[in-house]
């Protein structure tokens, strides 16, 4: 098995299949599938995968291998065939695919270094190269002609070690260690030797000879308060060793966490748990769709589920919405399972994250709880996979792979015959539609645990305010609920799906609306920074005084935003303490942590935010939550309007009233009878589903038929609308007289950033042609897609973002 099948970092049609390159001799054993090398393409070196060996090649010349980049593999054989079966699911390329199940760290320049584990002698002339030393540069050993075979060899007996040195700011963290280098008879004849002058070396031969232990070199300059420069004497005469240690990072080294116990299952709980434990006990796949209110205790399900598993010695991923992953899901966890939880998520540093995934390849670890991402982790003995708010959009990645979590998912759990449990407490239609149909198994948490009530929901109807006089954004029962909690000295949680202060600027003479100049929407008005800014293409520019149209100085704020609602609650209630949180004031790292702690010590009686408080928090003292506008997501151009609201409201009502207070909701509607919003009141999901399933029906949308969505975009409007004609052209002539074609339209938003968007649909139930329809529209403009500020297409097969 000399030659080696590799997949080269160069994203194109004509370059999306494995390249043969040959195996120079002393590379042998340490290629394997799985490991990234340096390879010869055309002019220039680059990266690439290796996917398989093969014994012989095709082809008569093949180009040798430069440089191997692992000495293990980093991807294991599972997910390569995973990243293959994912490319030909989103028609990504195969290297897009392999790319997007490592850590950011991994993509970056390297320096590669040696490192000595261990007291003892390697063979001769590796010792040789160490020359005493910890560390070494492994262009060092390239030169030196000592074998691979020999590195390798000490390699797999952990005694020597190959350390990347990445060029981007993010490494692996190493601190540096002394220890004695000699036994505690030779340490006291080095204090007989030293003169008394010599106090700080004295000092420090004493300190070792009291601690045999290893210590960081800053920690003990510390404690005896010298300098380096007194112990390099010491290390000089080989007394002390000096010599590094990889640190990994801990995001929760401050935590404390303190252990927690399995409860005892309510029925409910256990007549949900039993056949996934019976599907874990007999290593079959199957998915399960766990239906269950708020508060119903589904996590509990899922902590004891792991824990079969681990006890089984397998592992698990447990994966959560981004905005769900507080630090009480991440306590819940570690406070479960301990050190042996692994934590991936977007608000650690790309060194964290790289630290967290060589716990998990490193076998360190056997349970991963992470976002999106963590789907990919490379784990071996998958046991179970569990998937928290399953209807969450978050889980569909947007770009490039646009590969959605739950597919992957289930395609892991056959691949390692394990269960995949899905839960939520508003399933998307989808997951519903095939548990229902009994591709899914259906499990049901009808009650709330410890018997809790669910809150209470009152509609308000903001047109009757509107004519009883009342202009403010509150009602009048949402006010007198406020204060009366704050009397009480209970917490309430305001939604609003909205950041900023405003949604727009207006004249009110000429009617003239502030618009971002790159793209066609009109711009937020951020208080704070007195500033409008365009939160697609992030152009910002100064509040204008007066109207550039008309220069008239009537200029006036409409909609609202969070930064408008947390200024009218202290002007209306001034005694009241508001925490606000949104994507403007968690930006910096921590701070989502910190606001949720201080509002749990009671630190504030208002907790003010956007989606991101919508889900997994959980406050005993909250017994009031306040939705100010819900119909904000009934009026987006998307057939998951009506879907998202309902879950949405779903969602923040059960943050009221989980334990023992009860809890209450008002919701503040201009359309009170809309079924999405008048069902969540009600808590009633089958009546819901049944109502927008009749509509998904009448209207050709999903679970009834599938969804394919093209856009287009280029700077030049013309070529955007000319291109997207010819594709719906070509698809409704290949394509059978069942599917739909619908467009060419512009999008919702027709520009963004300069470039021209335009789109297509394609509404089908079964075209098995499709695919490759779809490729030869995408090889037909490769060569305008690659130009600078080109054409670009996007397919999207399961689209979720229909602006």
């Amino acid at each position: 098995m000399n030659i080696a099948n590799v997949i080269v970092d160069v994203p194109s049609q004509n370059t999306n299949r494995p390249f043969d390159y040959k195996i120079p001799e002393k590379f042998e054993g340490i290629v394997q599938p799985g490991v990234r090398v340096i390879v010869p393409f055309g002019p220039r070196k680059i990266m690439g995968y290796v996917v398989s060996l093969s014994a012989e090649s095709s082809f008569d010349k093949v180009k040798n291998i430069t440089d191997v980049l692992d000495v293990t593999p980093t991807l294991t054989p599972e997910l390569l065939h995973l990243g293959k079966w994912l490319s030909q699911q989103t028609l990504s390329y195969y290297i897009s695919c392999l790319q997007v199940m490592l850590p950011q760290v991994m993509k970056a320049k390297y320096r590669k270094e040696l490192w000595k584990l261990t007291e003892a002698s390697l063979d001769s002339e590796l010792d040789a190269l160490f020359d005493g030393r910890a560390v070494m540069d492994y262009e060092e050993f390239e030169k030196s002609g000592v074998s691979y075979q020999v590195l390798r060899k000490h390699i797999h007996e952990g005694e020597v070690d190959v350390h990347y040195e990445v060029k981007s700011r993010e490494t692996k963290k190493v601190t540096p260690m002394v220890e004695p280098q000699v036994d505690e008879m030779k340490l006291e004849e080095t204090l007989i030797d030293l003169s008394n002058q010599a106090k700080k070396q004295r000092a420090i031969v004493e300190f070792f000879i009291e601690n045999k232990e290893p210590i960081p070199k800053k920690q003990l300059l510390e404690t005896l308060s010298t300098t380096a420069a007194s112990l390099k004497p010491l290390v000089k005469d080989g007394v002390i060793r000096e010599y590094k240690q990889e640190v990994f990072r801990d995001p929760y080294e401050n935590h404390e966490f303190e252990r927690t116990t399995p409860f005892q299952l309510t029925e409910e709980q256990a007549a949900a748990i039993q056949p996934i434990l019976k599907t874990i006990d007999q290593r079959q796949h199957d998915v399960f769709l766990l239906h269950g209110v708020t508060g119903s205790g589904k996590t509990e399900v899922y902590l004891q589920s792991i824990q079969k598993v681990i006890d089984e010695g397998n592992e698990a991923i447990m994966l959560v919405p981004e905005i769900a992953l507080t630090p009480q899901m991440v306590e819940r966890f570690k406070g479960r399972f301990g050190s042996k939880v692994a934590v991936l998520h977007s608000a650690l540093s790309a060194g964290e994250k790289y630290d967290e995934w060589r716990k998990i390849q490193r076998k360190e670890v056997q349970v991963v709880v992470g976002a999106r991402s963590a789907i990919f982790a490379p784990f071996t003995k998958i046991g179970l996979i569990i998937i928290d708010e399953e209807h969450e959009t978050s889980y569909k990645q947007e770009d490039r792979t646009r590969y959605h979590a739950r597919d992957v998912a289930v395609e892991r759990g056959k691949t390692h015959g394990c269960p995949v449990v899905l839960g939520s407490a508003t399933p998307a239609l989808e997951s519903y539609a095939r548990a229902v149909k009994g591709n899914y198994q259906l499990l049901t948490l009808s009650k709330r645990m410890n018997e809790a009530v669910m809150p209470e929901v009152e509609l308000v109807d903001m047109r009757e305010e509107l004519h009883e006089g009342n202009r403010s954004m509150f009602s009048r029962t949402l006010k007198e609920k406020i204060e009366d909690r704050l009397a009480k000295k209970e917490q309430v949680v305001l939604f609003l799906n909205r950041r900023g202060y405003s949604t727009f600027v207006m004249c009110r003479d000429c009617g003239h609306v502030s618009e971002c100049p790159h793209c066609d929407i009109a711009l937020t008005y951020h208080k704070n920074q007195h500033r409008l800014k365009c939160h697609y293409c992030s152009h910002e520019e100064p509040m204008p005084t007066e109207c550039p149209e008309c220069e008239s100085k009537t200029i006036r704020y409409f909609g609202t935003g969070t930064q408008k609602v947390e200024e009218t609650l202290q002007q209306l209630i001034p005694e009241a303490r508001v925490i606000r949180m949104d994507v403007d004031t968690t930006r910096r790292k921590g701070a989502h942590e910190r606001l949720l702690t201080q509002f749990g010590e009671h630190k504030a009686d208002i907790l003010l935010g956007t989606q991101m408080i919508a889900k997994g928090l959980d406050f005993g003292n909250v017994t009031l939550v306040g939705v100010m506008a819900a119909d904000a997501l009934l009026n987006l151009p998307d057939f998951r309007a009506s879907e998202k609201t309902f879950q949405l409201m779903t969602q923040v009502s059960g943050r009221a009233g989980r334990h023992e207070k009860p809890g209450e909701v008002i919701v503040q509607t201009y359309t009170p009878e809309h079924y999405s919003i008048d069902l969540a009141s009600q808590y009633d999901y089958e009546q819901f589903f049944n109502e927008e399933m009749k509509l998904r029906k009448a209207f050709n949308y999903p679970p009834y038929y599938f969804l394919t969505l093209f856009t287009v975009s280029h700077p030049n409007q013309l070529k955007v609308q000319e291109v997207t004609q010819k594709i719906v052209q070509f698809m409704r002539q290949k394509l059978s007289d069942q599917a739909h074609v619908l467009g060419p339209t512009p999008s919702a938003l027709t520009r963004i950033n300069n470039r021209y968007r335009y789109q297509c649909m394609v509404k089908y139930k079964k075209e098995p042609e499709q695919r490759k329809l779809v490729e030869r529209i995408l090889h037909y403009y490769e060569d305008e897609m690659k130009q600078e500020n080109g054409l670009q297409i996007t397919v999207d097969f399961q689209p979720y973002q229909l602006m």
